[in-house]
């Protein structure tokens, strides 16, 4: 297993929509989630990591290292016990296996991380292992996300669509087209914040410079794999990464987030693309020493 990450990380992304439905809320009929209080748009960090995953397991597919834990169709016992089959653990036997083994937990959790890529990475909450009283049945990953939220407010729109197949042979008789509805953001830019914790990295999931590569690829294209008619058209345009020179950091995350602005082109007043706006600028004034900046997109 390769070396944990040494230096702690901060970055700031910029993504957009255009006509269509980011992340849906199914407690308002999947409409695009938004801020009631101001009308800003949302997407969860849950629908950011499953973009993360899913582009992952596409191009490390069948690799030793980079499964992915929480996965489509797959229970996650089923994962758990694969840890038990490695080790020739008998589930039955925890306990007895725990006085014999003192080492037994990080035996466990660091099979699940080294096999895991979204473990090593985002940590993970393993039922199982939580059931049999085992300490690694909670793991903490170093790497985390916030909610993204829209630069400017957002007006989600309802638009009705027609459909020419009929459903049923009684409904065919009585009419020739299906009614139905789709929501969408006629266009958003959004910012998402993150953080990389070297610090967790090194004692608990292992998490590697590789694995760091790894997720700013996934970032960077974490929409060209994931393409639905829902969600319309939908870019990362903007990926500002902060290096610090140590595990624990130089600043406090929110110091560099705070240098990192963007804004409409003069003369705009409703944003139809990101040509709208002016590219993303770093206050290089504000940020202390000790922290490397860099644009990961030209």
């Amino acid at each position: 297993m390769s070396e944990p990450i040494k230096n702690r990380y901060d970055f700031v992304v910029y993504f957009d929509v255009e006509n269509g439905n980011p992340n849906g809320d199914p407690d308002a009929g999947n409409m695009p989630r938004v801020d009631p209080e101001e009308g800003y748009g949302l997407v969860t960090d849950v629908c950011l990591k499953r973009k993360i995953r899913n582009y992952v397991e596409a191009v490390k597919e069948g690799e030793p290292g980079f499964d992915i834990y929480i996965k489509d169709s797959v229970p996650l016992n089923a994962s758990d016990r694969k840890a038990y089959e490695h080790l020739g653990i008998d589930g039955k036997e925890i306990k007895k296996l725990r006085k014999d083994d003192p080492e037994l937990d990080v035996k466990v959790r660091d099979f699940m991380c080294e096999n895991y890529y979204d473990i090593r990475t985002f940590g993970a909450v393993m039922t199982t292992f939580v059931k049999d009283n085992l300490n690694c049945g909670q793991v903490r990953g170093p790497v985390q996300l916030t909610f993204a939220r829209s630069v400017e407010p957002i007006i989600p729109q309802e638009v009705t669509i027609t459909r020419v197949a009929i459903t049923t042979d009684a409904d065919a008789e009585k009419k020739n087209t299906e009614m139905g509805r789709k929501h969408i953001v006629p266009y958003g830019l959004y910012r998402c914040e993150g953080f990389v914790s070297a610090n967790l990295a090194r004692k608990t999931t292992g998490f590697s410079e590789e694995d760091l590569q790894l997720l700013w690829e996934a970032i960077i294209n974490m929409f060209d794999l994931d393409r639905s008619a829902a969600r319309g058209k939908m870019a990362v345009r903007e990926l500002i990464v902060f290096r610090h020179d140590s595990e624990f950091g130089n600043a406090p995350s929110y110091q560099l987030f705070d240098a990192v602005t963007i804004k409409k082109k003069e003369g705009v007043e409703t944003p139809r693309s990101f040509a709208d706006y002016e590219r993303a600028a770093v206050d290089e004034g504000s940020i202390p020493a000790g922290i490397t900046v860099e644009k990961k997109l030209p």
